[in-house]
């Protein structure tokens, strides 16, 4: 009996090495991971940022609102450094919000979103 507590005790003695390198490896794998998760979620937020900021955009330019006023209501939904853009197509409004997105190496993205709205004083004309 003895022998084979022996030879278990050094089998236990030559894990250990391993499961250091494991965790070695392991952790550094969670961490990208982790930082993976962040940076989509970040993304995502500045996605629904721009595309509340085309909403508002067109909502302002739609009710006939001075220019500044509705590239303001715009840039105050946008994530930062974003560019917004309007114009006109017939009744139409349309409003696009790009906004570049940080990430590391060649992960940054630009990130784009567009509304379009009929213009108010077109609203019942011919009827």
């Amino acid at each position: 009996m003895c022998s084979s507590e022996g030879a278990g005790t050094a089998r236990r003695r030559a894990d250990r090495g391993y499961v250091t390198a494991e965790a070695a490896l392991t952790l550094p794998v969670l961490m990208l991971f982790g930082l993976a998760l962040v940076w989509a979620l970040m993304a995502a937020s500045a996605q629904i940022q721009c595309v509340d900021a085309a909403r508002a955009g067109a909502r302002a330019a739609a009710r006939q609102e001075p220019q500044a006023a509705t590239e303001a209501a715009a840039r105050q939904a946008a994530p930062d450094g974003a560019k917004v853009g309007f114009r006109r197509e017939g009744d139409l409004v349309r409003v696009l919000v790009e906004a570049p997105v940080p990430g590391p190496g060649r992960l940054g993205l630009t990130l784009r979103a567009e509304a379009v709205a009929l213009a108010e004083e077109t609203v019942g004309v011919g009827v």
